[in-house]
């Protein structure tokens, strides 16, 4: 058996594999090196955005597991297609995210990492300048996007940990938590103080946030984007900052990964940048790599594996390691 990584799997989850199992980590996560490299992987682990066509190149696939939560990065259809099963790692970085989310709230907020670098370079009083429009958290209103496993922890945190009023927006308002107040998109918008978007990249959030919706914040507003890039405009986002439409903004994704040098969200100073890791800590690379093989060792020995995205595929699934000459 072979698995191919797009990056590497985590130590924990290496350990609970057969070491007769080859590892295979790919070189980098470019279309031609996947597609040269697939064709001799019973498994796949996802780390990086999948070519859309990459399941109909010749392979021999067992499985395909998301060392994480988001779907977005695997063509999924066309794995069922071909009769494939895809499973993740549900809830594994929801506390690493949430804490980003609230890290970021806090840094826009008070500007520590500015402070400290103002300090460094120009002195004691420039430094102290940058308390100027300081601000807390406490009373103030966190507007959350999403109010999955990230979402409610997020709100847990700002309305138990920091006081703050929590409005929530999500298109089924049935699972809101009882202390969060559902509100349609707009209201949260020209509502909320804070807002974070944690909410899954589909047809109806591409672009949630527009320009339009953007205008409609209050102008001492900002915004934390851990979910996926697409869910802003991001030249509205650019304008928006620009022209202090808001007053910052906390994005740990963007449109087109990674981050073009020439990006002008980079020469902003109203914007925290980080290269998509809200989800990485030690604690939580440690459960997705457990989640992930645990789920490969399942379906090395024709189990189900207890994450399968699209369910719909078992019995063909089954069918087909038939046809492989594997046991079911």
């Amino acid at each position: 058996m072979k698995i191919l990584c797009t990056l590497p799997m985590d130590p924990a989850g290496l350990a609970l594999l057969d070491p007769a199992v080859e590892v295979v980590v790919a070189p980098d996560a470019g279309a031609e090196t996947l597609y040269k490299m697939i064709g001799d992987a019973d498994f796949l682990v996802v780390r990086n955005q999948l070519p859309a066509d990459l399941f109909e190149r010749p392979n021999r696939l067992l499985g395909v597991i998301r060392h994480g939560v988001g779907i977005d990065l695997i063509p999924v259809e066309s794995a069922t297609a071909q009769a494939i099963p895809v499973a993740n790692v549900p809830g594994s970085n929801a506390q690493a995210v949430v804490e980003y989310c609230i890290s970021s709230f806090l840094s826009l907020a008070r500007p520590i990492g500015r402070m400290d670098t103002v300090l460094r370079s120009a002195g004691w009083a420039p430094a102290r300048a940058q308390t100027a429009n300081a601000t807390e958290l406490a009373g103030k209103t966190a507007g959350i996007v999403g109010l999955g496993a990230i979402g409610a922890g997020l709100a847990r945190l700002c309305k138990h940990g920091f006081g703050m009023r929590v409005l929530g927006f999500q298109r089924n308002p049935r699972n809101m938590p009882d202390f969060v107040e559902s509100v349609d998109l707009d209201t949260l918008l020209s509502t909320s103080d804070f807002v974070s978007l944690n909410c899954p990249l589909t047809p109806a959030t591409r672009h949630l946030l527009n320009a339009d919706r953007l205008r409609r914040m209050k102008p001492g507003a900002v915004i934390v984007n851990a979910a996926r890039g697409p869910v802003i405009d991001e030249q509205a986002l650019v304008i928006a900052l620009r022209e202090n439409w808001i007053r910052g903004a906390a994005l740990d994704v963007f449109s087109n990964q990674p981050l073009a040098p020439d990006h002008p969200l980079l020469k902003l100073d109203n914007v925290l940048l980080t290269p998509h890791v809200a989800g990485i800590t030690v604690e939580s690379s440690r459960a997705m790599g457990i989640g992930t093989a645990r789920q490969i060792v399942q379906l090395m020995a024709g189990e189900r594996p207890e994450h399968l995205v699209n369910t719909e595929v078992w019995d063909r699934y089954l069918a087909r390691r038939r046809a492989l000459g594997q046991r079911p």
